[in-house]
């Protein structure tokens, strides 16, 4: 990144004008945000951890262990939902049309759902003690539509159910960035605490019963991370980002997390790490733009980054397969569940890059291919923009 773009960053006054000035050109694509694509990493290690607990490989101290350790990693799916509403605001332009934004993000997810969602139909026809999905069920889940309604939001590849949010937040955020650059930064910060007021009333909520439907999936819901990860992007743009640095905001991200135990289970949690996240996220993104210390821009890391979606997408599926062979809930010493863990672990990273170089990239190419035109620049220039900016979101 060069000096000018982080000067522009500091010192953008919060004016619509000035973003239009500074935003609306090819020349103005905004620098990557590396550290971001790590930290993703660390939140898909978390999901996968959650579900090794889940399926039980551990038993006495080294369950135990893993218990403490990734008991609360459904947070990270929280983390995506901020980091999320952050990177696409980041990588957003005033000119942008909806059409075209909607277009890059079926991109973006949709081949490596399609991909996961047939070997998890394949699976279910193949493979014993495997729920087979009604027609309905199927189609909900093709269309990302299947978290709406609880009863459907675990058929096949369970972890889809954070897509049918994202595909939710897709749709709505045309008209909040466009509210964003309208309201400037003291009304953005009072849509912040508007969010986060919804996140603890919604978890009160939740965790008293007033309603049957359990919110933890409900797109609706999730809703004011998304939101939060906008607000805070939007700050940072505008200059007027003034939370704390990179390693305090990770300290209060990890005291969050390790308290979420403490809390009913579900959509509570949120209560518990979403103050530490919606710091966490902008930390990391100012550290890379002023090019301060960050562990998380290292280069294998920002790598793993990148295989992320893929991992998160592809993981359950090793782990469940692994049944046929382990049994439900084997509960192994320490030592075979390490080698079981780690094993699971290899061949879902393995597994992660053939989907992401095979899949997700090629098929990312050859949807954004588009003819060549003068009116195609501003959006070739911002799909670039995008691919390293976005921390692979």
């Amino acid at each position: 990144m060069t000096t000018a773009t982080t000067r522009a960053l500091r010192t953008t006054p919060p004016t619509r004008s000035g973003d239009a000035t500074a935003r609306d050109s090819p020349a103005a694509a905004m620098p990557s945000l590396p550290s971001l694509t790590g930290l993703r990493w660390m939140a898909a290690l978390l999901v996968f951890g959650l579900h090794v607990n889940n399926f039980g490989y551990f038993s006495g101290t080294g369950g135990r262990l893993v218990y403490w350790g990734f008991g609360a990693g459904a947070t990270g799916v929280s983390f995506f939902f901020v980091l999320s509403g952050f990177v696409l605001t980041w990588s957003a332009r005033p000119r942008d049309r909806a059409l075209a934004f909607w277009r890059r993000r079926i991109a973006r997810i949709y081949p490596v759902h399609l991909v996961t969602l047939a070997l998890a139909l394949v699976m279910a026809y193949t493979l014993e003690h495997q729920s087979r999905p009604t027609a309905k069920q199927a189609m909900s889940n093709v269309l990302l539509l299947h978290s709406w309604w609880r009863p459907w939001w675990q058929t096949l590849n369970p972890v889809s159910w954070s897509l049918a949010c994202e595909a939710f937040f897709y749709a709505a955020f045309p008209l909040l960035i466009l509210l964003l650059r309208r309201l400037g930064a003291r009304g953005s910060v009072a849509l912040g605490a508007v969010s986060v007021a919804a996140v603890v009333v919604l978890a009160w909520a939740d965790a008293h019963h007033w309603w049957t439907y359990a919110l933890y999936s409900f797109p609706a819901a999730r809703m004011p991370e998304f939101v939060l990860g906008a607000v805070t992007a939007r700050l940072v743009l505008l200059g007027r980002w003034r939370g704390p640095g990179l390693e305090a905001s990770l300290a209060l991200a990890i005291i969050g997390y390790f308290l979420v135990p403490q809390v009913t289970p579900g959509y509570s949690a949120t209560v518990c790490t979403i103050a530490g996240f919606t710091l966490l996220i902008p930390a990391a993104a100012v550290a890379d733009v002023q090019g301060l210390p960050s562990l998380w821009r290292r280069r294998r890391l920002v790598r793993l980054g990148e295989l992320s979606f893929a991992f998160y997408m592809i993981h359950l599926l090793v782990l469940r397969s692994a049944t046929q062979l382990l049994g439900t809930k084997p509960h192994f010493g320490l030592m075979a569940g390490v080698a079981v863990t780690t094993t699971a672990f290899a061949v879902s990273l393995g597994l992660s890059w053939i989907l992401y170089e095979v899949v997700e990239r090629p098929a990312r190419r050859l949807l954004l291919r588009r003819r060549r035109r003068p009116a195609a620049q501003p959006e070739a220039a911002q799909v670039a923009a995008e691919a390293p900016a976005a921390a692979r979101d």
